[in-house]
C-alpha cells in the first residue's frame, strides 16, 4: 500500500533547537532495528520537551489477547518498549479487551471470528504475565480499553464514526483487496481502527508502537487525536520477525515460532537452527546487545570466526532472559550432549502394554509422531533410533523392556514396554 492510502501523517519542519546528547542517544535508541518512525521531527521535540521539564512521555502498546501465549515475534515491540522505559519514559501496556470481541482484520483476507468474552478474558490472564518478563512491571501503567470504550455506548460510537470516512478506511490494503476481489467485508471490521485509534485519545499517548502491519491503525489513532484537540501521537513500526523457517512471519499457526515461556532446551535449540543469515536480524531486534557490540561480533564472524559461536551467545542471551543464566548454561550442555548422540537427562517417561509391538505404532503410542504412517516414514528415512541404534526396518516388533526411543534430532522417550 502506498503512503498516499494511508492515513496523513503530517510533518512539521526540522526542530531548530540542537540536539542534546541525552535527546540524540534517546532518538538512537527509537530507531534502532525500526521500520518507520513518523514524524521524526515531531518525535525529537517531543523528546526535548520531556528532558526541558522532566514529564515522561506517554508509549502506548495494545495487543489483543487473542491467543493465551506470547512468542519472540511478540516481543519485538515489547523490547523497544522496554529500550524507551529505560530512559524513563512512561510505557502503557494496553490490553485489547474490548477490540479483540471485533478482532483485528489487519492482513486478513477474510472476515477473523470474533472470540467470546469468555476466550478473550482468558487469554488476557497470561498475557501481562508474560510480557513482564520483558517490561519492568514497576515501571509499567496496565491498562484495558474496555475502560472507555464501554462506557460509548451507541450515541458515543456514532460520534466517533462522523470523525473519520469510509472512503480513507477502504484505503486501507487489506479493504481494499477484499473490496476489489468482491470478498465479504463486515460493518464491524471498519469499527476496528477507530476504536484502535480512540485508545490513544483516551490514553493521551505520545508515542504508540506496532508491528509493520499496523501503521495504518496507528496513524487513524494519531489523525483522531487531532480530531479531539489532542497534540498528535508519532507511530513506531517495527519489522515483523521472520520464524524459524527464515521465511513467514514467526506464527504458532505456522509452527515456526519460540514461545516465551518454552522449556530452556526447547527455546536455546530452536534458536540455534536458525539461519547465519537470519540471526543478525535477530540479534538487532531481540538482542539486549548495544548496536556496537553486534556489529563487533558480525566483523568477528566475517574475519573467520564460526558464526555458531555468535548464535549460541543470542540462544543463551534470550534463554536466560526468560529463565536464568544456570537454565542457559544446562541448556547449552544439552545442546551439546545431543549433537554428541548423547541422551538428555529430562527425556518423558512413558509405560505402554501389548509387547511385542510394531514400532510404527510404537512410535505414535510413545507421542514420538503423529501417526502410525508418519513414523514408519521416519523409519525409512533413518530418523529413528533404539537405544542408539538406528532402525530401518518398517515390520519390526519390538519386544518388552526398558529403552529410549529417538526421532530426529530433538524427540527422545524413555519407554517401558509390558
Amino acid at each position: 500500500m502506498s503512503d498516499a492510502a494511508l492515513p496523513t501523517a503530517s510533518t512539521s519542519p526540522e526542530t531548530a533547537a540542537p540536539m542534546s546528547d541525552a535527546v540524540r542517544e534517546a532518538l538512537a535508541v527509537s530507531l534502532r532495528g525500526c521500520a518507520e518512525l513518523l514524524p521524526q521531527s515531531d518525535w525529537v521535540k517531543k523528546l526535548q520537551r520531556s528532558e526541558a521539564t522532566g514529564q515522561p512521555l506517554r508509549i502506548k502498546l495494545g495487543l489483543d489477547p487473542t491467543a493465551p501465549d506470547i512468542h519472540l515475534g511478540h516481543t519485538v515491540v515489547l523490547n523497544k518498549m522496554r529500550q524507551l522505559q529505560d530512559l524513563g519514559h512512561r510505557v502503557i501496556f494496553l490490553i485489547g479487551d474490548f477490540t479483540s470481541l471485533i478482532g483485528d482484520p489487519s492482513g486478513r483476507n477474510s472476515t477473523r471470528p470474533p472470540l467470546t468474552k469468555e476466550q478473550i478474558e482468558a487469554n488476557a490472564q497470561t498475557y501481562y504475565k508474560q510480557a513482564s518478563l520483558v517490561l519492568d512491571p514497576e515501571k509499567t501503567e496496565i491498562r484495558y480499553n474496555s475502560e472507555w470504550c464501554d462506557p460509548l455506548g451507541a450515541r458515543g460510537m456514532i460520534q466517533l464514526a462522523a470523525k473519520y470516512t469510509l472512503a480513507r478506511l477502504l484505503e486501507r490494503d487489506d479493504f481494499t483487496k477484499r473490496f476489489q476481489s468482491n470478498a465479504p467485508i463486515s460493518m464491524h471490521e471498519l469499527l476496528y481502527p477507530l476504536m484502535q485509534g480512540y485508545d490513544s485519545v483516551a490514553l493521551k499517548s505520545d508515542l504508540e508502537l506496532g508491528g509493520t502491519d499496523q501503521k495504518f491503525n496507528l496513524l487513524v489513532g494519531r489523525a483522531l487525536q487531532a480530531e479531539y484537540g489532542q497534540e498528535a501521537q508519532c507511530v513506531l513500526t517495527m519489522p515483523l520477525l521472520e520464524g524459524l523457517d527464515g521465511i513467514e512471519k514467526m506464527s504458532k499457526s505456522k509452527n515456526n515460532y519460540v514461545g516465551i515461556t518454552e522449556a530452556p532446551n526447547s527455546m536455546f535449540a530452536k534458536i540455534l537452527s536458525i539461519s547465519d543469515e537470519q540471526m543478525w536480524k535477530w540479534f538487532t531486534l531481540l538482542s539486549f546487545r548495544s548496536e556496537r557490540e553486534i556489529e563487533a561480533l558480525k566483523a568477528e564472524v566475517t574475519g573467520g570466526r564460526n558464526p555458531k559461536d555468535a548464535k549460541v551467545l543470542l540462544a543463551k542471551e534470550i534463554t536466560a532472559r526468560f529463565h536464568n543464566a544456570a537454565a542457559a548454561d544446562a541448556a547449552e550442555a544439552d545442546f551439546n550432549n545431543r549433537a554428541k548422540g548423547g541422551i538428555p537427562d529430562d527425556i518423558p517417561e512413558v509405560s505402554l502394554s501389548g509387547a511385542p509391538m510394531a514400532i510404527g505404532a510404537l512410535l505414535k503410542a510413545a507421542n514420538l509422531v503423529p501417526s502410525t504412517s508418519e513414523g514408519l516414514r521416519m523409519v525409512e528415512q533413518g530418523g529413528v533410533r533404539l537405544d542408539g541404534t538406528v532402525l530401518s526396518d518398517r515390520g519390526l516388533k519390538i519386544n518388552a523392556g526398558t529403552f529410549v526411543l529417538q526421532v530426529g534430532k530433538r524427540k527422545f522417550a524413555r519407554v517401558t514396554l509390558a
